[in-house]
């Protein structure tokens, strides 16, 4: 079975991994790949991380993405126009509750278009 992926976008890279080790603790099969910090691990954003982190976690179902703050979303949204990959969207909801609301419904085999809807609906 394909699963909706997950990408974890934060500023810190602390962030991005204990968010997945949280998801982790209940959901095992969704893939999520975090991409926390700069391409040297400090605070900030990578294009190219996102971009890896959305190769890994695409497995045919597509992908979303969740983020935290400002420039996190400006870097998430060129990858996406970057990547040549499909169905790859961008949440608009708190990273953790969002995430692990998202990480849930991908585990029950949602779509990437109805876990991006019942995220609008609740956040």
């Amino acid at each position: 079975m394909a699963y909706t992926g997950l990408v974890l976008i934060s500023h810190s890279q602390k962030i991005a991994e204990g968010m997945k080790e949280i998801i982790r603790q209940v959901i095992k099969e969704v893939p999520i790949q975090p991409a926390g910090g700069t391409d040297e691990n400090e605070i900030g954003t990578s294009i190219d991380k996102i971009l890896q982190a959305i190769e890994q976690a695409d497995d045919g179902n597509g992908v979303i993405l969740m983020y935290d703050l400002g420039s996190a979303k400006m870097n998430a949204e060129m990858a996406i126009e970057m990547t040549d990959r499909e169905n790859i969207k961008l949440a608009e909801a708190p990273l953790v509750e969002g995430s692990y609301v998202a990480a849930v419904e991908a585990g029950q085999g949602k779509s990437v278009d109805a876990i991006i809807d019942n995220l609008k609906r609740h956040f």
